[in-house]
């Protein structure tokens, strides 16, 4: 299981010590991201190497899960994955666990990728957050927001963007930016360090939503070629 290791000098993020803290600390004074760090026992690459022989995304049942023939350290880890959404859905939330081999990349023409391979911010019509543990595999990154700039802010990348719209820089040409996404995605700016959130941890993220007291925490799924085991909520 990798250490974890953030900047030491970045406000935003607090760290927990149980899950319970972890669903009752709000965001507030500038905090947008929590972490439960956590060293799991067992084997969760066992898991991910007997479903990971096909493409693209694949949801893990718990039928799935519970049906996979295991030695007694993927055991473990079947019942730490098992657990964790046991937690989830307690607490209302609809948790997913997916073997990913690849994600689609977005191939649209533009100055602006919108796919998970950019950094993000998740977003809501409604208050909510992002719930997030990679159990195997390469493990998300996160970016500080002191780092970054919206895409969208940069002049050159909005007047590319004005220009395949067709029109002003006006209300309805934001709402084409929102309604593509662009607005949502970020540039890192120079000398940016973006950090792992590590594997294992399990992650409690703030999303651009109406009412939000905080920036949303901005993040990517790794670049690198990777399989790799995610819980997502």
């Amino acid at each position: 299981m990798n250490s974890l290791q953030l900047p030491l000098d970045y406000p935003r993020l607090k760290r927990v010590d149980a899950f319970s803290e972890l669903v009752a600390t709000p965001f507030a004074a500038g905090i947008n991201a929590l972490y439960w760090p956590r060293q799991l026992a067992g084997d969760f690459s066992e898991i991910l190497n007997l479903i990971g022989g096909g493409e693209g995304i694949m949801t893990i049942t718990d039928a799935r899960l519970q049906g996979l023939r295991l030695s007694s350290a993927g055991q473990l880890a079947r019942e730490t994955l098992l657990e964790d959404q046991r937690l989830l859905r307690a607490q209302g939330f609809d948790p997913v666990l997916n073997c990913i081999v690849g994600y689609p990349r977005d191939d649209q023409p533009g100055p602006v990728a919108t796919d998970v391979f950019s950094f993000h911010a998740d977003s809501a019509p409604v208050p909510a957050d992002t719930w997030l543990c990679t159990y195997a595999g390469a493990a998300s990154e996160g970016l500080r927001n002191d780092q970054a700039q919206r895409w969208v802010d940069i002049p050159a990348t909005r007047a590319e963007l004005r220009q395949i719209f067709g029109g002003e820089d006006n209300e309805d040409f934001r709402e084409y930016l929102k309604e593509n996404c662009y607005d949502l995605h970020y540039a890192p700016t120079p000398g940016a360090q973006p950090f792992s959130f590590g594997v294992g941890h399990l992650w409690r993220i703030a999303i651009e939503h109406p009412g939000s007291l905080v920036p949303p925490c901005l993040h990517r799924a790794p670049v690198t070629p990777f399989s790799r085991l995610l819980l997502i909520s």
